[in-house]
């Protein structure tokens, strides 16, 4: 079985044209944002070829391709600030929020690498930290 980095450099190179080289370039803004990201392939089906997702501490975001557009959709994207408006699609949900790159469209790189960072922190938010049992009052017994 191929790695996942495996497989997404094959997909990389079966595209052949600025899809390709677009899913390249984002892929390694988000390695340079956050070297310790885990790269994934999921969610492979008979219609389906997979899908390259990248991780932290969970979801931070995929990396799909489609016919007019490479799309970055980030799993808790609505919970990101976003002061440079890159979310450009998924806007009416409550959870995800994503980025459709066109071609010929610019990346701004130092904008993405600050929302990559931000998906990070808000994924390992609470990470490590023992959950605390909830209290349960005690009862006190009758003295009689």
């Amino acid at each position: 079985m191929d790695s996942a980095s495996a497989i997404i450099d094959a997909r990389i190179r079966e595209l052949g044209d600025w899809r390709g080289t677009m899913l390249a370039k984002v892929r390694e803004i988000i390695r340079q944002a956050d070297p310790e990201i885990v790269e994934e392939w999921k969610w492979v089906k008979p219609t389906s070829p997979g899908t390259a997702v990248f991780s932290r501490g969970g979801i931070i975001c995929t990396g799909e391709t489609y016919k007019n557009a490479v799309k970055m959709t980030f799993a808790k994207g609505a919970a990101l600030k976003d002061p440079s408006r890159l979310f450009n699609s998924s806007l009416e949900g409550n959870v995800r929020r994503a980025i459709d790159i066109h071609e010929g469209d610019k990346v701004d790189e130092a904008a993405l690498k600050d929302l990559i960072r931000a998906a990070v922190a808000l994924n390992l938010m609470g990470k490590g930290k023992p959950k605390s049992k909830p209290k349960t009052k005690a009862r006190r017994k009758s003295p009689l």
